[in-house]
């Protein structure tokens, strides 16, 4: 076979990815980018060092296939841990008000001493999340099968 390998030709897998360095970071933001969850979904479990997020994930890495084949847009939802934290910290979130729907725009990495740092999870609405790591490792798992978007739309941020 004289061509290069086609994204179509892997089939429907869920996505398993690690974020260890920056660029494996920017990859995983893009894919988490528009993701929701519900205030209840989220968890930080200080005995294990991880905090967690059930997500509502978009599937970015299916618009073109979709477009092409002219189906619905879908979501799945995903398990995003983050490794080694130390401390958590949020603005703009009510926890009390655990049912109120969030929204990641971004996850980035700010990086302090011995590779320690802080992971920002940038919601929409001025909220955020501020992770305080001993190391970058962050892990997104596909936990269930695709589904198509209540919506049926692709998210849009507008102008």
């Amino acid at each position: 076979m004289n061509e290069d390998a086609r994204f179509e030709d892997a089939g429907e897998a869920p996505l398993r990815l690690k974020a260890l360095d920056a660029e494996d970071l920017s990859v995983l933001s893009a894919l988490v980018q528009d993701a929701i969850f519900p205030g209840s979904e989220m968890r930080w479990l200080p005995q294990e060092r991880r905090f967690a997020l059930l997500l509502n994930r978009f599937r970015w890495e299916d618009i073109d296939a979709a477009t092409k084949r002219g189906r619905p847009v879908e979501r799945v939802q995903s398990v995003l841990a983050v490794e080694d934290v130390m401390k958590v910290r949020s603005q703009g979130i009510d926890r009390r008000e655990a049912d109120t729907i969030l929204s990641i725009l971004a996850v980035a990495f700010t990086p302090g001493e011995d590779g320690a740092g802080t992971v920002e999870l940038t919601l929409a609405g001025d909220g955020a999340i501020a992770l305080d790591v001993e190391a970058l490792e962050i892990v997104l798992k596909d936990v269930t099968r695709p589904y198509i978007a209540p919506s049926q739309k692709m998210p849009d941020h507008g102008a």
